[in-house]
């Protein structure tokens, strides 16, 4: 007994962590492999100073996405992988600040990509001016219905408040737009409150990603400073679920002394398996109380996973990042504590690719082929 002590105290003061979620870890619960950058490939989209188009809200003809490229959603239709990615010009300075609009990007191979000449999603003169007027569409994220219903949801920003936004479309390039997404629910207590990073639970259902439903209502994962959960009926209308106390019911919160140390912000869509619902997402490293083996407020990339039964019950959580700012264009630009912001998964010729924001500057990629475990 006394030498299993004294290994654990060695253990204990060399910074290694033992804990439920690691034991469930070593046992690999994950239903996805690793995510591998390809070779001489990223980052796959990057800013462009000759695009443009006329803004209606300027009222003039903009570089829309002549400063960054980062933050993508991803999606696959009739043979082609298609990303939609959040692109800024050099109108106003510092991140925030500047406005943002969704550009979309076509591939045969999930490497290269060819371009739309506007975007796609952006700051018009429509319904939701009040909500996007003058900080525009921000971080999508992307499903599909079996029907073949496109679903985005992303953050309307005016500078004011971020509030997720609902967009509907058919063929990803006419969008629909819903507003926010809780503006209705709870009496509109969620209203006037941040609210980011929404993920639908989705399945792979005969090759095809599509949005599932769980005990006959559609899911959603949501926040950045804790995960949340969410409910629909119709894709549009959402309804955050809350505690007995009437506060936001959490799924996992931020943890002291780990890479989700600051926030805890959902990623890709989530994927319900025969393992149960994976959610990828993105962690926040705080400077003061962070894991030390990665950088001040970097962003790296997590796992957990929950019980298909009960969408709130944690089976597994990553204590170590399975993806970290390692690459030049991950650690520099925007964003320079390093960057790697995943947003879209998409399922593309029997592989996986994972699409991620780097440094809030570039768009790049990392694949897991069940075929080269």
């Amino acid at each position: 007994m006394y030498a299993i002590r004294k290994i654990l105290v060695q253990l204990l003061l060399a910074g290694v962590t033992i804990s439920a979620c690691s034991q469930a870890t070593n046992n690999n619960p994950w239903p996805l492999g690793t995510f591998v950058r390809p070779a001489n490939v990223n980052p796959v989209i990057t800013p462009d100073s000759n695009s443009r188009f006329y803004c209606p809200m300027n009222k003039k003809q903009v570089d829309w996405e002549s400063n960054d490229t980062f933050n993508p959603a991803a999606i696959a239709k009739d043979g082609t992988l298609y990303v939609l990615y959040r692109a800024e010009d050099k109108y106003g300075i510092g991140i925030g600040f500047r406005t943002s609009r969704i550009g979309l990007a076509a591939s045969k191979d999930g490497l290269n990509f060819t371009r739309q000449p506007a975007p796609v999603l952006y700051p018009a003169d429509d319904t939701q001016k009040e909500m996007e007027w003058p900080g525009g569409c921000e971080d999508p994220r992307i499903a599909v219905t079996e029907d073949g219903t496109y679903v985005i949801l992303y953050t309307q920003w005016n500078r004011k408040v971020p509030r997720i936004g609902v967009a509907t479309s058919r063929d990803l390039v006419n969008w629909t737009k819903h507003g926010p997404a809780f503006k209705k629910a709870h009496g509109g207590k969620f209203f006037n409150i941040p609210t980011k990073s929404a993920s639908i639970i989705t399945t792979l259902k005969n090759g095809k990603l599509v949005i599932a439903k769980i005990q006959g209502k559609y899911h959603m994962y949501w926040g950045e400073y804790q995960v949340s959960m969410a409910t629909s009926e119709d894709l549009i209308n959402w309804e955050p679920v809350l505690d007995e106390k009437g506060e936001l019911k959490a799924v996992i919160k931020t943890r002291r002394g780990y890479f989700d140390s600051d926030l805890t912000e959902c990623g890709p869509p989530a994927l319900l398996t025969d393992k149960g619902i994976l959610l990828l997402y993105n962690g926040k490293n705080n400077k003061e109380h962070g894991d030390k083996n990665y950088t001040p407020n970097s962003y790296c990339a997590g796992r957990v996973l929950m019980d298909a039964k009960d969408p709130f019950k944690v089976i597994a959580r990553d204590d170590k990042p399975f993806l970290i700012p390692s690459e030049s264009f991950e650690k520099s630009g925007q964003y320079p504590a390093g960057t790697v912001f995943i947003e879209g998964l998409a399922y593309y010729k029997n592989k996986w690719f994972l699409y991620y924001g780097c440094a809030d500057s570039r768009v790049a990629v990392a694949v897991y082929d069940p075929q080269s475990p």
